[in-house]
């Protein structure tokens, strides 16, 4: 798999931001991802030193349809966490 198959998109949120605080980073990656894939994949894009990465996989929302009655589900994603070295920082989440 590619590094840029691996990350899919920075997590814009206020949860995000705080961490940012703590030099941790959010991101949405692929579900086959694995903690090394996405580690190297960081490393490689940004030129930053990945401390540690925590993932977390999380369930689709039920949704349901007003019209039909029926239910829907969004997709299902997967987030890693990324905390960097003490010193780098990743410019993609500055103002």
């Amino acid at each position: 798999m590619d590094h840029r198959d691996v990350i899919i998109s920075p997590v814009v949120s206020e949860k995000s931001y705080a961490l940012i605080d703590r030099n941790a980073y959010t991101f949405q990656v692929h579900r086959d991802a694995n903690k090394i894939q996405i580690r190297q994949a960081i490393e490689t894009i940004f030129g930053v030193r990945v401390d540690k990465v925590n993932t977390l996989n999380r369930q689709g929302k039920a949704k349901r349809n007003r019209k039909s009655f029926s239910v829907g589900r969004r997709p299902a994603t997967k987030r890693a966490v990324v905390t960097l070295v003490e010193g780098d920082r990743i410019d993609l989440f500055e103002g």
